[in-house]
């Protein structure tokens, strides 16, 4: 059988209109025909009456979390996660997922066209940490990558979020509190690269029209994400060796004040600001807070939890990262602007990544209570 003829009888039986059996095992005939299901299955399931949600980057702390709070909302085959790496088999069978590589443009419009996609959560990114160990990589992703993701948006009107972080500043930037406007000048390419997608983003929405948000995140802490190199990771390798050796030894000082969020809460803001109608946005870049706290004051709250903890410091080159940043955001403008809020301060913030870590790492070890702050 002919690659053309196999092609055209596989199409036909994909529609239902042929029951032939096919005698070639030629790959591409089987990846004809697995798309061919797979895309005719996710635009008979999605809901269209809400939008079809592209998230890039998606194995990331954020895009799991996401994905499984939009899909509750509109629909398991509206959101579409994607990323360079294989997925684990618990996403493959929760809904959508694709290969997507936010470097090869042709690509991308693919997706967007096959799976006609609405909106676009860009999360490809190097963090902090790890882009300060390979430059020219993170250029490519943070830098080129972006370029690739607001062309393709503004190409096809799609409305965009991509998140900007405390990174964004630097040391000449106030930081106690840190208001949304103020001069910008990071010592990392991470945080220059954010700076860059802000103002980038804001002037394709100026000339262009492109909707184009976007929220600057303190450190974001979840039990379901080991960390991942990021400067304000400890906050979550804390809990981890808390549980399992009882020590950890921190890689900032222990009076570095940071801004910090629980995932829930900052999950919620994306949701949240990406409903909201153009006109009520008085800004495209909002600063989000929560809480701030230090190393010293986050480890005695987990000594509550587990009495017999220590921690130690040994600063590393992330102290120096850390020491650039604010120490507190001032977000009163997305209060007023959007009602937002956080649910989540530090004492449940431990609460809940105890509960959630303890079968973890100590199971049928019945817990005891806190000890109470004296």
């Amino acid at each position: 059988m002919s690659l053309r003829v196999g092609l055209r009888c596989l199409e036909r039986r994909a529609r239902g209109l042929c029951s032939g059996t096919v005698t070639s095992q030629c790959p591409s005939e089987t990846s004809f025909l697995a798309r061919r299901f797979h895309e005719d299955f996710l635009h008979k399931q999605k809901n269209q009456n809400q939008p079809t949600v592209l998230i890039t980057g998606s194995l990331g702390q954020l895009g799991k979390g996401l994905a499984q709070l939009l899909r509750s909302k509109y629909g398991r085959y509206n959101v579409i996660m994607s990323d360079i790496i294989k997925a684990p088999d618990h996403i493959l069978e929760a809904g959508p997922f694709i290969y997507a590589d936010i470097l090869d443009f042709k690509n991308l419009q693919e997706i967007v066209v096959n799976y006609r996609v609405d909106w676009i959560i860009h999360f490809s990114a190097l963090l902090s940490a790890i882009g300060e160990q390979n430059v020219p990589l993170a250029m490519r992703v943070n830098i080129e990558g972006l370029h690739n993701i607001l062309e393709l948006a503004n190409q096809y009107k799609l409305k965009l979020f991509v998140p900007s972080t405390i990174g964004a500043f630097g040391p000449d930037s106030p930081r106690d509190p840190t208001p949304d406007l103020t001069i910008q000048r990071p010592r990392t390419i991470y945080g220059v690269a954010k700076v860059h997608a802000e103002l980038l983003g804001e002037y394709y929405n100026q000339r262009f029209g492109l909707d184009f948000r976007s929220l600057r995140f303190p450190g974001v802490i979840s039990s379901d994400t080991n960390p991942g190199g990021g400067t304000t990771d400890y906050a979550v390798a804390i809990f981890h060796e808390a549980l399992k050796t009882g020590r950890y030894q921190c890689y900032l000082e222990p009076d570095t004040m940071l801004p910090m969020m629980y995932i829930t809460d900052c999950l919620r803001s994306i949701s949240e600001y990406m409903e909201l109608p153009a006109e009520k946005l008085k800004m495209r870049t909002y600063n989000i807070h929560a809480m701030s706290f230090t190393p010293r004051i986050l480890a005695e709250i987990v000594k509550r939890f587990v009495p017999e903890f220590e921690m130690t410091y040994k600063p590393d080159s992330r102290q120096k990262i850390a020491d650039t940043w604010p120490m507190r955001f001032d977000d009163s403008r997305a209060r007023a602007d959007w009602g937002w809020h956080h649910e989540y301060d530090v004492e449940r913030l431990c609460q809940v990544m105890f509960d959630a870590l303890w079968p973890q790492y100590r199971p049928g070890k019945q817990r005891t209570k806190p000890v109470s702050k004296q």
